[in-house]
């Protein structure tokens, strides 16, 4: 079992940053991929980044590339997404995920987080 805890949400103003963190507890950190996750109200779930076991390859959904970016300490069993430029659309709940081998399926993802909320204004 990995347990993990999201945070770093808030309310931010369009154009702004924030920095979101999920901390892993549990089975070892580093033996698994990690992904960040978001859900807008009424939208479904859509993938944002991913990370492999040790930071060598990475993932971007298309439209963030150049504003979002992820990384991993995996001696803090803990990944951060860092997003920048923020936009109104950006609006919703971020969840990390944890899985042996995935990419960008949320499918094959195996633990989830609650979830934390980010809010861009105008």
């Amino acid at each position: 079992q990995v347990q993990l805890v999201e945070s770093g949400g808030g309310l931010v103003q369009r154009g702004g940053s924030l920095r979101l963190s999920c901390s892993a507890s549990g089975r070892t950190f580093s033996s698994y991929t990690m992904g960040w996750f978001r859900q807008g109200l009424g939208k479904e779930r859509e993938f944002v980044a991913a990370i492999s076991r040790s930071g060598d390859y990475i993932a971007y959904a298309d439209a963030l590339k150049g504003r979002f970016a992820i990384s991993r300490d995996n001696a803090k069993s803990t990944v951060y997404l860092e997003m920048n430029n923020l936009k109104l659309e950006d609006t919703a709940v971020y969840s990390c995920a944890a899985a042996r081998n995935a990419n960008t399926r949320e499918a094959d993802y195996d633990y989830w987080g609650q979830g934390t909320q980010v809010t861009v204004s105008s």
